[in-house]
């Protein structure tokens, strides 16, 4: 691995772990393979029944610790654990299911250095639970909302804002925080699956910055045995959405941010996922009825 500058941002990976074993081990190989290695990992283990999984991954490497809790405190609650023990620079909530590239962490720390923005998004491969590249229709989805350009372009305020009410088209895990700026605002209790995306707003809301990079260097594994996924099959994903986006129109409207405020109470995409998720349980009485 070759030396990178001492002088650009540090990085460091906290990954809330309990999941698959095999999949966290992927995860961690593929922080190892990084091409700069200047990064540190904290892996908190949320109480998983096979304390062994999560004690592999260290290895004797010195970047890597693992911490363990006592009991399960769940997803919000580990979320704010991972951001409150980060101490570098800039932090990442890697995912235990995903997987980075080569160069993330070399091209992260440059385009820190480039834009000192509060947030970076990467570009981002969706995978499946083999490996393979993936791209259902909440992805497709997600890449039509995404701003297109060639190269690194910072963007803020309500116009961003609105970007991501009208579609959260941001890929939580890929994304590298200025740690700073994302400790002094906090993750908000009580939720577990618009937890990125109130972080996101409420960074915006700060007079925070948003860096979207083009080049592709994180893998984002997309299954059905996800949070996400198995929230969205059982509808309460968005009971919690619809609950936090009325909350942000009320806030929106004190701010005098009226647009914003008119995307959060319209929620154009969250209604649509709920509209195809609930076709998609709806059962069928004939095989037939399909015409």
């Amino acid at each position: 691995m070759t030396p990178t500058p001492s002088n650009l941002p540090s990085v460091e990976f906290v990954l809330p772990f309990y999941g698959d074993p095999d999949y966290l081990v992927e995860a961690v190989g593929s922080i190892r393979a990084q091409s700069d290695p200047e990064w540190r990992l904290t892996v908190l283990d949320d109480c998983y029944p096979d304390p062994a999984a999560s004690a592999a991954v260290g290895d004797g490497d010195p970047r890597i610790t693992v911490v363990r809790h006592p009991a399960n405190i769940g997803l919000n609650r580990n979320f704010q654990a991972s951001l409150d023990v980060a101490t570098a620079d800039y932090v990442v909530f890697m995912g235990g299911d995903d997987r980075l590239l080569p160069g993330y962490v070399a091209r992260m720390r440059e385009t820190a250095r480039r834009t000192g923005a509060d947030m970076i998004q990467p570009g981002v491969e969706v995978i499946d639970e083999h490996g393979a590249p993936h791209l259902p229709l909440v992805d497709r989805v997600k890449r039509l909302l995404r701003p297109s350009h060639r190269d690194v372009r910072v963007h803020s305020g309500q116009r961003a804002s609105v970007r991501l009410l009208t579609g959260n088209w941001t890929t939580f895990p890929a994304i590298a925080w200025r740690r700073e700026v994302a400790q002094a605002i906090g993750f908000r209790p009580g939720y577990d699956i618009v937890v990125d995306l109130a972080l996101l707003l409420d960074v915006l809301a700060d007079r925070g910055t948003l860096a979207v990079d083009p080049a592709v260097t994180f893998e984002y594994r997309r299954h059905s045995a996800s949070v996400s996924s198995v929230q969205a099959e059982s509808g309460t994903r968005f009971d919690e959405e619809a609950a936090f986006l009325d909350l942000m129109a009320r806030d929106y409207r004190r701010r005098g941010w009226h647009v914003a405020a008119a995307a959060a109470k319209l929620r154009v995409t969250p209604r649509l996922h709920a509209l195809l998720a609930r076709h998609r349980r709806r059962p069928l009485a004939r095989p037939d009825a399909l015409s």
